[in-house]
């Protein structure tokens, strides 16, 4: 079963591509937002997963763009990519620590996409990432790839922490979430689908 995606998506503010393989294992980001490829390649890492990510956006206007369609394309190559969802695990939670900050993260695959994402995230810049993009990458996200996703930055003073911990918690939970369960004998739904 191949579990690989390839997504492109072009507007006249960005132009996204993102090559996604739930068994590889290559990862590149090149966003032109540097703190923001270190998330992505981390959330690769922590999540197990091979994800390239190219994206070219109009950054003299700021990071939004570039940031929210990532995360759509991303969310799309994750729905792709898990097909009918069988055999998944399907829920994924994680809480991690990364130094004075922590965070935890539970996921359903669930094919209704929602975000509860709770935290104080103090609302400045790393580079040239607008902090507040975090929770707006997270719902783009979780609505392109139709999933139920609650995430929490439970506490911490230094904000690269705080968003690095909610990256690498989300990471965690969805690589328990898409694993292959050995003993699901087909989609893990009373319903018999998990794409709506």
């Amino acid at each position: 079963m191949s579990r690989q995606a390839t997504v492109s998506r072009k507007t006249k503010e960005t132009e996204i591509r993102v090559d996604l393989d739930l068994e590889g294992d290559s990862r590149s980001a090149e966003t032109g937002i540097g703190f923001f490829d270190h998330m992505l390649d981390l959330l690769g890492r922590h999540a197990n997963i091979g994800l390239e990510v190219k994206a070219d956006g109009d950054l003299e206007t700021g990071s939004h763009h570039t940031v929210e369609d990532v995360g759509i394309a991303l969310g799309q190559a994750l729905d792709q990519a898990l097909g009918d969802r069988s055999g998944i695990r399907r829920y994924g939670t994680a809480s991690l620590p990364m130094d004075e900050a922590a965070a935890e993260c539970s996921i359903d695959i669930s094919g209704r996409p929602l975000l509860v994402f709770r935290g104080e995230v103090p609302a400045t810049r790393i580079a040239n990432y607008e902090t507040e993009l975090t929770e707006e990458f997270f719902r783009a996200l979780s609505s392109g790839a139709k999933m139920t996703l609650h995430l929490e930055i439970l506490y911490g003073s230094n904000v690269h922490h705080m968003i690095e911990a909610s990256f690498k918690a989300f990471a965690r939970a969805l690589r328990e979430a898409v694993s292959i369960d050995p003993d699901e004998k087909g989609v893990p739904s009373t319903k018999g689908t998990l794409n709506s």
